[in-house]
């Protein structure tokens, strides 16, 4: 069974900052937390999905990579330092950590270990309470911009909070998210694996995965700029560009980001906030369907 989408990493200089231009466009935005390894975040949580907004706030505590071991701070301080601002990791839902592992593994996409952890959140009313996931990584081998895990949540009941998901722009949940690549059908095999669904061909360099939440579509640079109107990183490995709001008010999400006076497009029917504008991470918002 496919997995299905359940967050994305959008590492940024200023997590204050990027706060505030997600409450600008109408998200509920949570309060900042803190991991052991020296990354702070700030949560947008949809129904069973959210954007994890991450910030390196402490360098000198991020543990290095090892072997067999991948370290999520040293991969977000190397794609800032490499990079730039943007979306950093595609994080796909933990049905079974130990069998995505072996199947990452079978496939020749892992060889690392599961990764435990746990820290403290913040409820909307400002309490406290325990978090705690089991993270299994896959790599693309031709993509060293791209992270990749499946997320398993311990203890759902407390990281959920529907306070949270409701959003001033009407968003509802999360449409897919969209990869870009020189050459699409060189990372079908990878994202196969990982998503464990089957890529249709729409077109010539344009793939698209159903999954039970979200879809994924792997387009060609060009393709990507034709339909979203932006451009994509130029280079020759999968980039996590764009991630895909569904929102119930088509209307009042376009009011909403009229008025952040952020730089928008319309193109058929959709609004996008380009990655210049989106700190990195191009923005689209769309009518659920």
């Amino acid at each position: 069974m496919a997995r299905g989408l359940d967050h994305v990493v959008h590492v940024v200089r200023d997590l204050e900052a990027a706060g505030e231009l997600y409450d600008m466009l109408g998200f509920t935005v949570g309060a900042r937390n803190r991991h052991p390894w020296g990354t702070h975040n700030r949560l947008i949580q949809t129904p069973g999905f959210f954007v994890e907004l991450l910030e390196v706030a402490d360098p000198e505590a991020i543990p290095p990579h090892e072997d067999g071991k991948f370290s999520f701070g040293a991969f977000n301080r190397d794609f800032l330092d490499d990079v730039g601002q943007g979306l950093s990791m595609l994080v796909l839902e933990g049905r079974d950590p130990a069998a995505d592992k072996e199947a990452f593994d079978t496939e020749g996409f892992g060889g690392f270990e599961l990764f435990d952890f746990a820290r403290t959140g913040k409820r909307p009313d400002g309490s406290d309470v325990e978090v705690a996931f089991t993270l299994a990584y896959a790599r693309d081998p031709a993509s060293p911009h791209t992270g990749f895990f499946t997320c398993k949540q311990l203890r759902p009941e407390n990281f959920w909070a529907p306070d949270l998901q409701r959003h001033m722009n009407t968003t509802t949940g999360v449409a897919g998210v969209v990869l870009a690549a020189a050459e699409p059908e060189r990372h079908l095999p990878f994202l196969a694996a990982f998503t464990d669904a089957p890529f249709r061909r729409a077109v010539d360099g344009w793939h698209i995965a159903k999954t039970p939440r979200g879809d994924v579509d792997l387009m060609s640079h060009a393709l990507f700029t034709e339909r979203f109107g932006v451009a994509a990183p130029p280079e020759e490995g999968l980039r996590l560009v764009a991630t895909r709001f569904a929102v119930s008010d088509i209307d009042k999400a376009r009011k909403r980001v009229a008025s952040s006076r952020m730089a928008a497009e319309e193109i058929e029917g959709i609004i996008v906030i380009s990655a210049q504008a989106g700190l990195g991470a191009t923005l689209v918002f769309e009518p659920a369907a």
